[in-house]
Parts: structure tokens; C-alpha cells; sequence
């Protein structure tokens, strides 16, 4: 589910459903549900440094259902073979459980697709991307760049820059 809770930038949030369904067909994530809010600078700043104490609006934050290291059996065969132990989720992924939610603010964006030579659209595609890694559990932070090629691997499969 996509929620769009700002004004200050136009976009497609049927362009954005449609990517996130394709995500999770290549993911094999089956009934497993997301929120994903399109939130201000205002708001995502407020979170940024309620949750993360840091100042300033970010691009994406991603709140998981399930803290960070449960990890409890999930059923393998629908997720691809090296995500299968990266997966750190305590709940089956089948029958609609929520993996979390995750808030994007298309101001930033925008501004990142500038700097980055995307379009909007391609840059809240890998901004969704991301922020759903981060709910499977992982961590750019602390993982050895595992994240970062698996989400290279995944932008070339989904045709993003």
C-alpha cells in the first residue's frame, strides 16, 4: 500500500504501485504487505531525528514489523537462494504478514535524482527498493557491502540505473 501524505511534489502513485508489485514478484514475497508513505522533508526530518538522532530530512527510513536479528523460520522456497539467510523476519511471509513500513520524501528525491542524473520516477523506484532491503534485514551500515550488491543486482534486474 502506497500512501501519499505530501503535497509539495507531484507524482505517480499508480506508476509506484506498479513497481512495487514487480519488486515483489522478483523478490518472491508473495502475501507478505508493505506501507510505503510518502511523508515531507518536514515529517522525515522529525523522524530522522526521533528515530535515528540524526538532523535533517533523509531520503528513505524503513521501520521493520520485527526488531532487528529475530530470526525465525519463514518459508525459504519463496524467497531467492542468498536471500534465503539474510531474511530476518519472525513471522511467515505468506498469508499477508506485514514486513514493516517504510517513509520516502519525493522532495529529497527529487532532489537526489538531480545530483544522481535520474528521473523522479527511477529514483523513488531504488528509494523503494532500498527501503525494502532494509525490512528483509539488511544493513549497508555493517554487512560488507552485501546489501549494496545485492541492491545492484536487483536495479539491473528491475531495469534501473
Amino acid at each position: 500500500m502506497i500512501l501519499n501524505r505530501q503535497r509539495s511534489v507531484r507524482l505517480s502513485v499508480r506508476e509506484l504501485e506498479l513497481f512495487l508489485q514487480q519488486l515483489w514478484q522478483e523478490l518472491r514475497l508473495g502475501e507478505a504487505q508493505v506501507t510505503v508513505c510518502l511523508v515531507s522533508d518536514v515529517e522525515i526530518a522529525g523522524m530522522n531525528e526521533k528515530f535515528r538522532n540524526k538532523p535533517g530530512p533523509t531520503d528513505v527510513l524503513s521501520f521493520p514489523a520485527v526488531k532487528p536479528g529475530k530470526t525465525v523460520p519463514t518459508n525459504s522456497q519463496r524467497v531467492p537462494g542468498q536471500m534465503r539467510r539474510r531474511l530476518r523476519v519472525s513471522m511467515e511471509l505468506a498469508g499477508g504478514a506485514s514486513l514493516g513500513d517504510i517513509a520516502i520524501a519525493p522532495a529529497v528525491a527529487r532532489r537526489n535524482a538531480k545530483t544522481y542524473g535520474r528521473t523522479l520516477p527511477e529514483e523513488l523506484k531504488i528509494l523503494t527498493l532500498h527501503g525494502v532491503l532494509h525490512l528483509l534485514g539488511y544493513d549497508h551500515e555493517t554487512d560488507r557491502g552485501e546489501m549494496n550488491r545485492t541492491e545492484k543486482k536487483l536495479r539491473k534486474r528491475l531495469g534501473l540505473a
